[in-house]
């Protein structure tokens, strides 16, 4: 039992504090996953909009800030089942998940893991900026040089420019960051059932890693509800628009109850 909660406060990170109405036993937990390089801090303004509606609960990956010094993982299969052994007491209200980028597919894989988990509810997979996971393309972003890893992230404009015009930060971050690219390109899907919870996607309509197409095949991976959402923006649009995307989120879930 110890290790679980020490495990949570390295993985599981809550920024505000919700009402107390808002922890009623049917009314769902939302856990959102960053996106590579990214930390459970980037959903700190999300978690804010939210607070008065939902608990949120942002995963921090190893492997930066305050978890610097350990190995990022090196698989999406061991980020996963990382996430669901610290996930395990949250089960005892209803889940929903919140990714974007790579953290779309490290809630997905998690999601699939929940429903083989006897008497989980998990009642939505939203999936942000990322193509389903049956829609491959070959990507090697991890085995490039530093400056080759710089220009990628600095063309998504997700990352603070402050960070990327220094060279002590820069040491600090960029390990995180290839870690993570090297686990979500070498992931393959992996064929097996489908969710059995909705999926909600959400994308940028000018994202360069997620065609309009590829994020609707999102709807093969589920036998429930499919929705997508598409925003003005790149990659990293839901800076922009981060109160209307809290806003649908409140509004499916509402829909799921």
């Amino acid at each position: 039992m110890t290790d679980v909660a020490a495990d949570d406060s390295l993985w599981l990170r809550r920024f505000h504090t919700a009402p107390a109405p808002v922890h009623s036993p049917d009314n769902p937990r939302l856990v959102c996953f960053p996106h590579a390089g990214g930390a459970a801090s980037y959903f700190l303004s999300f978690s804010r909009s939210l607070a008065a509606v939902l608990e949120v609960v942002a995963v921090q990956y190893p492997g930066r800030q305050d978890r610097r010094r350990e190995p990022c993982c090196d698989s999406m299969t061991e980020l996963a089942d990382r996430v669901l052994r610290v996930l395990k007491p949250l089960t005892d209200r209803p889940l929903a998940l919140f990714g974007h980028s790579m953290g779309a597919i490290a809630a997905f894989e998690v999601a699939r893991r929940l429903e083989n988990e006897p008497g989980v509810s998990l009642v939505a997979l939203f999936v942000s900026g990322r193509r389903a996971p049956s829609r491959y393309r070959a990507e090697r972003v991890h085995q490039k040089d530093d400056a080759g890893l710089v220009a990628e992230i600095r063309a998504l404009s997700g990352t603070d420019a402050r960070i990327l015009d220094s060279e002590e930060l820069l040491r600090m971050t960029l390990p995180a960051v290839r870690g993570d690219y090297r686990a979500i390109e070498t992931y393959r899907y992996q064929d097996g059932p489908k969710l059995r919870c909705p999926i909600h996607s959400l994308v940028g309509a000018a994202d360069p890693q997620a065609t309009i197409e590829e994020v609707a095949a999102w709807e093969e991976h589920t036998t429930g509800r499919f929705t997508i959402s598409v925003f003005p923006g790149g990659h990293f649009y839901l800076n922009e628009h981060q109160v209307d995307i809290a806003g649908a989120v409140t509004t499916h879930l509402a829909c799921e109850r």
